[in-house]
């Protein structure tokens, strides 16, 4: 019993150094992603395509070319014109992408690679964390809010690296990402930190396992889309200034030129909100029949339940605005931000401020 006390408590102190370590690695990643968007800058292809279309740079911000093959016909080279991939954004004007925060100079890009690397190394590192504190409690995880948002940074990390892994073009959210990820688990370390310990007898379930594993990881991709969200507000101010002729600022029209159009953004908020959204119904589902077999009751009007539904209706809202009413642009933006918010509030003002059934954090 005493030898098995010592490893839970040595196991839980080495969770403690990962976690730490992991935060070391995540600030070498934060100041590699702020080298690559200050060195980087509009993309030789862009600027090569800008030249030979004649967009210029006040009607085309930064496109997307085709690198032109050149084709031997008689002992003569002839180079075909590059071909400009432009999106519609909201049907009322065609912007291109820009190539995102990979499309910089080498050296811009050199540090954007290192980034990567450092993130992906900070996410293996803070998962080892996890796992050892799982050891250490021999139960999941996410027992009180410290261990929620440890796990839930891993799972937003994790998944910023699968988009990446399957050629997706989201190197733009390493920045904001991994500052997110800092301020949580600095967070999580200093205000939030519990002593690991056991849970409550009624939580003892394997619903634990489904039920609050589907809800992190909803969360981690809810998240992914606000930023695209947040990314795209931006972006779409940009470009009605642009349409105007409206004088934009060197660096900030240099940071806006290497994000992907705002049609672009808007879409892939959208579809990764509306990918999880079925996730989390099914989330709030898993919860109430754990209620039921924790608490004798499948729905108790419990602060948490109450904010996961509203939650759900906040995304409902903005899904079935966009299904049915044509809502696009900044309004669904808008309302997409205000449903994050939502969950927001139910991660950290619900756990935190409200008493309830499910405040058991020892927060």
């Amino acid at each position: 019993m005493i030898l098995a006390a010592t490893t839970n408590e040595s196991l839980a102190n080495t969770a403690n150094v990962l976690v730490y370590s992991s935060m070391a690695v995540y600030t070498l990643a934060f100041f590699a992603h702020i080298v690559e968007w200050v060195a980087g800058s509009r993309s030789k292809v862009g600027r090569t395509a800008a030249a030979l279309t004649g967009a210029g740079r006040t009607a085309s911000p930064t496109v997307e070319v085709r690198t032109a093959e050149k084709e031997k016909s008689g002992g003569t080279a002839v180079l075909d014109r590059p071909k400009v991939i432009t999106r519609s954004a909201a049907g009322r004007r065609d912007v291109p992408d820009g190539p995102g925060a990979a499309g910089g100079t080498e050296k811009g890009d050199l540090y954007g690679r290192i980034a990567v690397a450092l993130t992906a190394l900070g996410f293996l590192i803070e998962a080892a964390g996890v796992v050892s504190r799982a050891m250490a409690v021999q139960r999941a995880p996410w027992g009180n809010m410290y261990e929620f948002s440890t796990t839930f940074s891993t799972v937003a990390v994790g998944s910023y690296l699968a988009f990446l892994l399957a050629k997706k073009n989201i190197r733009w959210i390493g920045l904001p990402l991994v500052t997110t990820v800092l301020l949580n688990l600095g967070v999580a370390t200093t205000v939030l930190y519990t002593d690991s310990d056991q849970l409550v007898p009624a939580l003892h379930s394997y619903w634990l396992w489904i039920h609050v594993s589907t809800a992190i990881f909803c969360g981690a991709v809810f998240y992914l889309g606000a930023v695209g969200t947040v990314f795209y507000l931006l972006r779409d101010v940009y470009e009605s200034k642009i349409a105007r002729g409206v004088t934009v600022g060197r660096a900030w029209s240099s940071v806006m030129e290497r994000l992907p159009a705002a049609a672009t953004l808007d879409k892939f908020s959208y579809r990764v909100n509306a990918a999880v959204f079925p996730l989390w119904t099914f989330t709030i589902i898993a919860g109430a029949i754990w209620a039921g077999d924790a608490w004798g009751r499948y729905w108790g009007w419990d602060p948490k339940e109450v904010w996961s539904f509203i939650t759900w209706v906040a995304y409902a809202a903005y899904l079935h605005a966009r299904a049915t009413a044509g809502w696009k642009g900044r309004k669904a933006a808008t309302l997409a931000l205000v449903a994050f918010g939502c969950w927001l509030f139910n991660y950290y003002g619900v756990n935190i401020f409200v008493t309830g059934k499910h405040s058991y954090a020892g927060v």
